[in-house]
């Protein structure tokens, strides 16, 4: 049985069809795609990939950025990781540069990268990932997150719009309370996002206060994606632009993605949280103020809002993807530990190496899976 708490399956999967497009409000790649669980299954599928390479760390026709002022950016950040990777501490912010030209640059690319300021960031944390993951990212027309959820056994017990009041203890197991009745269980599974294992949205036994405080060390960052529809313009497909380079609060925007007649803005960080509260009207005028001064105030006709996401202030996920704070890197080996053979862990955060990631998530429940049988036997 699966006890969903939203009216839809997927979580922070979740492509949004509108005007006949597929949109992926969340997670939109195959990251790491030669070891990415997803690809498998959408072969077996028959689903399409797009395997051509992401347009990441260019700028279209050098707009706003000079090559030699990208060659500096790039370089500084080299620099901040190789100060990283020698770094005593584990507060990221450590290793910039005092007063670096770039470092506002090197905030931006991370927040898209974690959500994350710096100051909370864990080295440890950031640098498992960057060792673990590869540049093979892929992408599917049809959308990610309609895979994932279409993916799910079809003879499942599925209950929607049922989200969970609390979780107690039996002798032989566990009760699960839901606004709709009890169920009774050997076990359960919990796939919730951090933000609700850290706060009171579930009740939960005294005895799962150390789940509940690694959560709290594996906040969500702030990631946001706005969708422009194209008519027109002098928009060519596949291709990228970061707004500001040197703004601290800036987006990246990825034009005709796939040839699509669309242009995903991604805000993180910092960026992201303004997205989450001025509200989405303030984003769009962001990003279009910014296009402006990029592409000439002429654009304006070729462009109108589509959708956006609204992850932070989604009541059963409350942000993007996790990071660990400054030296709470372990934080994902303690969550992810079973509790007496009755309630497992799993979800990104409980990766070790492939956090913030669907394929992490995908992996985190094939191994929470195999535990709870495994006591069950």
């Amino acid at each position: 049985m699966l006890l969903e708490a939203s009216s839809r399956l997927g979580g922070r999967a979740w492509t949004h069809e509108v005007a006949g497009l597929h949109l992926d409000l969340g997670c939109g790649w195959f990251h790491s795609a030669e070891r990415n669980a997803w690809v498998s299954i959408a072969e077996a599928a028959g689903v399409s990939i797009d395997r051509s390479p992401a347009q990441w760390g260019t700028q279209y026709r050098d707009l706003g950025f000079p090559p030699e002022e990208q060659a500096e950016a790039r370089q500084a950040f080299a620099t901040w990781m190789r100060q990283l990777e020698g770094s005593p501490g584990d507060c990221a912010a450590d290793a910039l540069t005092p007063h670096g030209e770039w470092n506002d640059y090197i905030r931006t690319i991370v927040g898209f990268i974690s959500g994350a300021n710096l100051e909370q960031l864990s080295v440890a944390d950031y640098l498992a990932y960057e060792e673990a993951s590869s540049d093979n990212d892929w992408r599917t027309p049809a959308g990610l997150g309609s895979l994932v959820a279409r993916s799910l056994p079809m003879q499942m017990d599925l209950r929607l719009a049922t989200p969970v009041d609390s979780i107690a203890l039996t002798p032989t197991g566990v009760t699960v309370h839901t606004a709709t009745g009890e169920i009774r269980a050997r076990a359960a599974l919990l796939a919730v996002s951090t933000a609700v294992l850290a706060s009171d949205l579930i009740e939960l036994p005294a005895q799962l206060a150390p789940w509940r405080e690694a959560a709290g060390k594996l906040p969500l960052g702030r990631n946001e994606k706005l969708f422009l529809r194209v008519v027109g313009g002098p928009f060519e497909k596949e291709t990228r632009l970061l707004g500001d380079p040197r703004a601290a609060r800036t987006a990246s925007y990825y034009i005709r993605p796939m040839g699509l007649p669309l242009i995903e803005c991604f805000f993180g960080g910092e960026c992201a949280r303004f997205v989450e509260e001025s509200g989405p009207a303030a984003g769009f005028d962001f990003a279009m103020e910014q296009l402006c001064a990029s592409f000439g105030s002429a654009i304006r006709g070729s462009l109108c809002p589509l959708a956006a996401s609204n992850w932070g202030q989604m009541q059963h996920i409350g942000g993007a993807y996790s990071y660990a704070l400054p030296g709470q890197a372990s934080a994902r080996q303690a969550l992810a530990l079973p509790f007496e053979d009755r309630l497992f862990f799993a979800g990104e955060a409980t990766s070790a190496r492939d956090f913030s990631t669907v394929h992490g998530a995908h992996d985190s429940g094939v191994r929470a899976a195999e535990e709870a049988v495994a006591a069950l036997e």
